[in-house]
């Protein structure tokens, strides 16, 4: 059987449930056996539930590993499991996240976070900002760069059998209502829209700016397969919703393929076998998956 790749995967803080999801979802998921796995960090005697500053650093050392084999070529994803942001800035971790992490180490400007579980996919304009500051960073600049990644994700896993059907939706309640409550939407959003729409004709079809408190029912009853949303918790709220234990965490944009779990560290559980695995194996799957399409 011919190999597809190996996939890294970060233990993440080892006082949290990473390691615990991570073993459970290797030896129970079935997974793609063209897929080799290499998990990445060193537990070093951490104590479940009981995070340190020492476990802190060992969650940085595995994701500057993980960029280091990335980069070199010997592994094609990376998977990582939940870190505890504070405690490694407190470290001297200088990023809000994961995703900002991967895309300096890769030299890449142009990312974006997506996430997706259940039936629904979601990328965001803006990520980790204060809701005050969303208007000013929402620019028909970053719509049509979102918006575009967005849509080779999706164009990617439909493997270009139609067109994506993206929604975009509004930053004000009831998409800003004609003006009545906010302009952005007929100054900012619908013109982008427009443009994405002409750029990407034939490959993936742009509808909005929509109203957010009805899109999401659309989209998870079919209508739409990506929703590009304005800000973290518009995106973030309905997809933990209805998908909280598939949800998966992509960075858009990077030269290889990096997934996560949609859950934090959850020192409160860890060791006591109640951490369920399903958002893991999640994340390995769509890591196999777009592996693979890239690889097609």
């Amino acid at each position: 059987m011919s190999s597809l790749g190996t996939i890294g995967i970060t233990l993440g803080d080892p006082s949290g449930v990473g390691p615990e999801v991570i073993q459970a979802a290797l030896a129970s998921a079935p997974l793609d056996p063209r897929f080799t796995y290499r998990v990445i960090g060193d537990a070093g005697g951490a104590i479940p539930g009981q995070p340190t500053p020492a476990t802190a650093r060992a969650a940085i050392a595995a994701l500057e590993e993980a960029a280091q084999l990335a980069a070199r070529g010997e592994i094609d994803a990376v998977v990582t499991g939940p870190i505890h942001k504070s405690r490694m800035q407190a470290e001297g971790f200088v990023f809000p996240g994961h995703t900002e992490f991967f895309a300096a180490r890769a030299g890449v400007r142009n990312f974006a976070m997506l996430l997706t579980g259940g039936k629904l996919t979601v990328a965001l304009v803006t990520i980790h900002v204060a809701l005050a500051e969303v208007p000013r960073l929402v620019t028909g600049s970053e719509i049509e760069r979102v918006g575009s990644l967005l849509a080779e994700f999706l164009t990617l896993r439909l493997s270009g059998s139609r067109p994506a059907r993206i929604a975009v939706a509004g930053l004000n309640p009831h998409a800003g209502e004609d003006g009545a409550m906010g302009r952005e939407e007929i100054e900012v959003i619908a013109p982008a829209v427009a443009r994405l729409a002409e750029a990407w004709r034939g490959r993936a079809e742009f509808t909005g700016p929509l109203s957010p408190d009805t899109l999401f029912f659309r989209a998870v009853s079919g209508e739409f397969d990506g929703v590009l949303c304005m800000y973290h918790d518009q995106g973030l709220i309905p997809l933990k919703l209805q998908g909280f234990d598939e949800g998966v965490n992509v960075t858009l944009g990077l030269p290889f393929v990096r997934t996560s779990p949609d859950h934090g560290t959850a020192f409160e559980i860890a060791g006591r076998g109640l951490a369920r695995p399903g958002s893991m194996i999640a994340a390995l799957r769509l890591a196999e998956e777009l592996v693979a399409a890239r690889k097609r």
